[in-house]
C-alpha cells in the first residue's frame, strides 16, 4: 500500500459512512482516525443529543468549530466530520486547506435507511425524517461539494471497497508516495 503524506477529511450527510468508512481509510492508509463528534462528547463528558438539548444547535456548532480547527491542524489523520460541519464558513476553509477532502456523496433513500433506528441524532426526531434528509441535502450539498477536492459516490459497495476508491482517487492527484 502506498503511504499517504496528509488528512483527509470525509464530509457528507448523517448516513453517509463517514465513521465507517474513515476507520477502513485510517487502516488501509496506517493513519490515525477521529471523528469530530466523538472528540466533541470527549471533551464536554455529554453526548450530542444532550449538547442540543441544553445548548442547542447553535452551541453545538461552536463546539464543533473548536474541535475542527483543533483537529484539522494535526496530521496525518483521516477524520469524520459531523455532517452539519459544513455550516460554517471556517470549517470549511479549514478542511478545503487543510488535507484533502472527500465528499461522500450519498442518496436520502440510502441515508434514511442507514439512520431510520438511531436515536443519536438530534436533527431526525421528527415525524417525517424523510423531509428533514431532504430539506437538509438541500442546504448542504452545495456546501459538500464547495468543500471537496473528491467526490465519491458511497453506493454500490462495502465501506472497505469504498475506502479503496478514496484511495485511488488519492493516487490520481499524485497525492500518494
Amino acid at each position: 500500500m502506498k503511504k499517504y503524506r496528509g488528512n483527509v477529511f470525509l464530509v457528507g450527510p448523517m448516513g453517509a459512512g463517514k465513521t465507517t468508512i474513515g476507520r477502513q481509510l485510517s487502516e488501509l492508509l496506517k493513519q490515525e482516525f477521529v471523528d469530530s463528534d466523538h472528540e466533541i462528547e470527549a471533551r464536554t463528558g455529554a453526548n450530542i443529543p444532550w449538547i442540543f438539548d441544553v445548548e442547542g444547535e447553535a452551541g453545538f456548532r461552536l463546539r464543533e468549530e473548536s474541535v475542527i480547527d483543533f483537529l484539522t491542524q494535526r496530521s496525518p489523520i483521516v477524520l469524520a466530520t459531523g455532517g452539519g460541519a459544513v455550516m460554517r464558513e471556517s470549517n470549511r476553509r479549514h478542511l478545503h486547506e487543510r488535507g484533502v477532502v472527500v465528499y461522500l456523496l450519498t442518496p436520502v433513500s440510502a441515508q434514511l435507511e442507514r439512520t431510520s433506528r438511531d436515536r443519536n441524532r438530534p436533527l431526525l426526531q421528527t415525524p417525517d425524517p424523510r423531509k428533514r434528509l431532504t430539506e437538509l441535502m438541500e442546504l448542504r450539498d452545495p456546501l459538500y461539494r464547495e468543500t471537496a477536492h473528491i467526490i465519491m459516490p458511497t453506493e454500490g459497495g462495502g465501506a472497505r471497497e469504498v475506502a479503496m476508491k478514496i484511495i485511488h482517487a488519492l493516487e490520481a492527484r499524485g497525492t500518494l508516495e
